[in-house]
């Protein structure tokens, strides 16, 4: 092998302007650039008044499997090899997994020029949780019931995409499977000129995206509220009630602090039975 590479190349979401400048050398200086489409690389690398020297080819999806051993062999044989995709990091949701893979397998080095990333940048700009998340890809179009399933119960704040046409279909969905009342954001067309960030329940969310949306759309999920397990809300109502408040009324604020919690009743029949009581008050 004879210094050959692979280079990963995070492209600006929409602002040519944010393309870093390693992105604009690699443009101009790799012996092959991949692009998930061809006609999108050559309007960034025109806006960016750089001009692409080394050939220009595909990779998509359909043909990852059957181009990524000829790029290893040129790469072998001391070629750079830059990834682009249409918008945001090359393998997130697009194509690259088989290339890297390969390349991994057959000793290439592959070296990353970080940039932007729909995932993150609306995480960053949601104002949920952010320490803890999980990325979902693009939502599933089918078994979604399943999927469903799985946010109900996730804690970590979630990120998928969505097509604009299937929206309001899939936000509606997610108010039956999760509950009109879990937050959510909305990011339309993230860092272009009509972006747009809309904040709200998924019921309040599925009312706006009712009449059609249009743009790349990235969206951000609240994770499940975990429910505190039974004795620990028991023990929160004996505290209430040792500081003089009613147990009925001590029920009713642990209740209301802890969503997803079993009902004022449940409760205040879980603190009878522990003992703590000496009457049904």
């Amino acid at each position: 092998m004879s210094g050959g590479r692979l280079l990963l190349g995070a492209t600006p979401l929409g602002q040519p302007s944010d393309a870093s400048a390693r992105l604009r050398a690699a443009l101009a200086s790799a012996d092959v650039v991949a692009a998930e489409d061809t006609r999108r690389v050559r309007a960034l690398a025109t806006a960016l008044d750089v001009r692409m020297a080394g050939k220009v080819v595909s990779l998509f999806d359909q043909n990852e499997s059957t181009r990524a051993p000829v790029l290893i062999e040129e790469m072998k044989s001391g070629a750079t090899v830059l990834v682009v995709t249409d918008a945001g990091m090359p393998l997130i949701s697009d194509p690259g997994y088989r290339l890297v893979s390969g390349c991994v397998e057959a000793g290439v080095p592959v070296t990353c020029l970080p940039g932007p990333s729909a995932v993150t940048t609306a995480l960053a700009v949601s104002g949920l949780p952010s320490d803890r998340f999980c990325f979902e890809g693009f939502a599933p179009r089918r078994g979604r019931r399943a999927w469903f399933a799985a946010l109900a119960v996730e804690q970590r704040t979630c990120v998928f995409f969505e097509s604009p046409r299937r929206l309001a279909e899939l936000l509606g969905e997610a108010v039956d499977a999760l509950g009109d009342d879990r937050r959510a954001v909305v990011c339309r067309e993230l860092t272009k000129t009509h972006e747009e960030i809309v904040r709200g329940t998924l019921g309040e969310l599925a009312e706006w995206a009712a009449d059609g949306v249009l743009g790349e759309i990235t969206v951000v999920l609240a994770g499940a509220v975990p429910t505190a397990d039974l004795a620990t809300l028991v023990g929160e109502v004996q505290e209430l009630a040792a500081d003089g408040v009613r147990v009925k009324d001590a029920c009713a604020q642990v209740v209301a602090a802890h969503p997803g919690a079993p009902s004022r009743r449940e409760l205040y029949e879980a603190v009878v039975k522990s003992g703590a009581l000496t009457s049904r008050e």
